[in-house]
């Protein structure tokens, strides 16, 4: 039997990130880091959370950023 391990993505200030699914999908700015939270803001419309490290690495690639816009969502 495998075992798949998962590790926290390791998160700095300025990085923009994708969230491809679940509830945080979308676009993001890193605005702060610690121990156990994350800030992120939304570039299109502001929104700041500020949650428990969740996240994990997929894949890093050149795309254009913001991947997604408020229109591109509905």
């Amino acid at each position: 039997m495998s075992i798949i391990q998962f590790t926290p993505y390791p998160f700095q200030v300025g990085q923009k990130i994708h969230i491809c699914e679940g509830s945080r999908k979308g676009d993001w700015e890193v605005i702060s880091v610690d121990e156990k939270k994350v800030g992120l803001r939304c570039p299109v419309t502001g929104f700041e959370a500020h949650w428990a490290r969740f996240c994990y690495f997929v894949e890093e690639k050149d795309t254009p950023w913001p991947v997604s816009t408020e229109k591109d969502d509905k």
